[in-house]
């Protein structure tokens, strides 16, 4: 039993879209780059900026006896295009050095790798396999490594086989990442106690939903996650974790498709058991993978109807949770040239429109320029009078969902209103998963018709109270983030994949 041991904490998270623009230095310096004790004060302050599951990690482990953390570097990025080779390269360089550092000092007892799981880089495929081979390579053999990952991760044989734990989300808007980086740390006391020797495996699946399709509150995916947890109790005493990773198709790499991953307590025959039972189970029940979208055409008369409940829409298409540009004006365009009434929509990341309507002030009426500058294809311009409703400087803490309890930093923000349209425009790309992106701005989203959101699934806990499942739509729009997937140029899937490929077959892997 190791009384005082030595963790080390590390990690990189970026959700990578192929299809958005390369993510840089200054995509994870907008967000969050920590290093050394910056990283023990960021997770025990009242709003942390950090991912929540590392945050809860870092917590348990102070809650549940003695420790010796060895902060190194924690970086994320909000999600964005291919990682910079160079960048990503040189985070994983400061973490070997890192570790190197604290081992000149003494062993290490573990590495804690707080990590997203979909990450791609503009040469390696799989830097998220990479990043925990490296460490591995690092501290040897006899080091543990837990690693807690987003269930939208691309899990490939690199991370698995290097890794003692892995954990992933098991909701879908995330609600449980405090429980999750809590379980990680819970088991890798577990296994310093003697009381576990972990041992993972894995079974990938041919197969790569779109994300509308990944929701676990209802639906196959959901079920999946169930019987993941029902098997996991029923077979406690082998058992340690079952993490169910749906992928992230967007990434287009070759490690992309359906994952489980099951972690033993000291059987690894246990685990490949349980992960081809789960895993044959998915298979059977793949058709159901796939989701009607609501036409633009339909949303719109949803939207200037006013016989029925309030709606929430989801500007699919552009979903800045998922790479997409923030920037998209197909869905705004169509409600204003319907003349819609009591419509909320947000956010566009667009600074320069945000500095104009700072510089006319509260009250002040201009004309509102949408991208005026030249992007994506899917960005079209779009202008139309506007008046600044209200002005925000954009440092905000998440209220409900995905953000809830973070600290968030959105730049020179505003609320204008276009007619009966108010759109809410930040100066740093971020999804709209949180109500506070209205309510920053004094806006009561209990009397719009009509909401509409650059989020693909996240908001649906974030805007719960006011919108049943019933009263929400995910409208078929524009963007780097569509779900119809035969839109996009893949290049990286191994395929056949389904539903691309809708003759793709599978057969369980022969562990023996």
């Amino acid at each position: 039993m190791v009384e005082n041991p030595r963790v080390a904490i590390a990690g990189v998270i970026l959700e990578s879209n192929r299809f958005a623009p390369v993510a840089g230095p200054h995509d994870f310096e907008s967000l969050y780059v920590l290093r050394g004790q910056a990283i023990l004060d960021d997770a025990r302050a009242a709003a942390p900026k950090m991912a929540q599951e590392a945050a809860a990690f870092i917590r348990a482990m102070d809650a549940t006896g003695p420790w010796a953390p060895v902060p190194v570097l924690l970086a994320a990025s909000h999600p964005a295009g291919l990682v910079d080779q160079a960048l990503f390269d040189g985070y994983c360089a400061e973490i070997v050095a890192g570790l190197r550092a604290a081992l000149a000092d003494g062993p290490l007892d573990a590495v804690y790798i707080a990590n997203h799981g979909g990450m791609a880089a503009t040469v390696d495929p799989d830097p998220d396999g990479t990043l925990v081979r490296t460490v591995r390579e690092a501290v040897g053999p006899d080091c543990r490594i837990v690693v807690t990952l987003d269930l939208h991760g691309n899990i490939g044989d690199d991370l698995v086989d290097n890794a003692d734990i892995v954990v992933g989300y098991r909701t879908n808007p995330h609600v449980d990442m405090v429980e999750r980086g809590e379980e990680a740390a819970l088991s890798l006391r577990l296994a310093l106690a003697g009381r576990a020797d972990p041992k993972t495996a894995f079974v990938r699946l041919p197969l790569t939903p779109a994300s509308i399709n990944l929701l676990t509150a209802a639906g196959p995916y959901g079920e999946i996650i169930m019987t993941g947890q029902r098997r996991q109790a029923e077979l406690a005493g082998a058992i340690l974790n079952v993490s169910i990773f749906g992928g992230f198709v967007f990434s287009d790499t070759p490690v992309n498709g359906l994952a489980i991953v099951v972690t033993a307590r000291s059987d690894r025959k246990a685990a490949q058991a349980l992960a081809v039972e789960l895993a044959e189970f998915v298979w059977a029940e793949r058709e159901r993978y796939q989701r009607a979208l609501t036409s633009l055409n339909d949303a719109v008369t949803l939207a200037v109807c006013t016989d029925g409940p309030p709606v929430i829409f989801s500007d699919s298409g552009d979903n800045p949770g998922g790479g997409g540009t923030g920037r998209t004006t197909e869905l705004l365009a169509a409600l204003y040239d319907a003349d819609a009434e009591d419509v909320l929509i947000g956010s566009f990341y667009d600074p320069p429109l945000a500095q104009d309507a700072h510089a006319a002030g509260v009250g002040g009426r201009f004309r509102a320029h949408f991208n005026r500058h030249p992007g994506e294809a899917c960005d079209v311009p779009f202008e139309a009078d506007a008046e600044v409703i209200a002005l925000h400087d954009g440092n905000v803490t998440g209220r409900l969902g995905l953000f809830a309890g973070r600290a968030l930093t959105l730049g020179p923000s505003a609320a204008i209103r276009m007619n009966g349209i108010t759109a809410v425009v930040i100066s740093d790309r971020c999804q709209t998963a949180d109500p506070m992106f209205f309510e920053m701005f004094g806006l009561d989203i209990g009397k719009a018709r009509t909401v509409a959101v650059k989020s693909r699934g996240h908001f649906r806990a974030g805007f719960r109270p006011w919108f049943a499942p019933d009263q929400v739509y995910e409208v078929d729009t524009d963007g780097l983030t569509t779900p119809v997937l035969t839109r996009l140029d893949f290049r990286g899937l191994p395929r056949p994949v389904f539903p691309l490929d809708q003759d793709t077959v599978w057969s369980p892997p022969d562990f023996a």
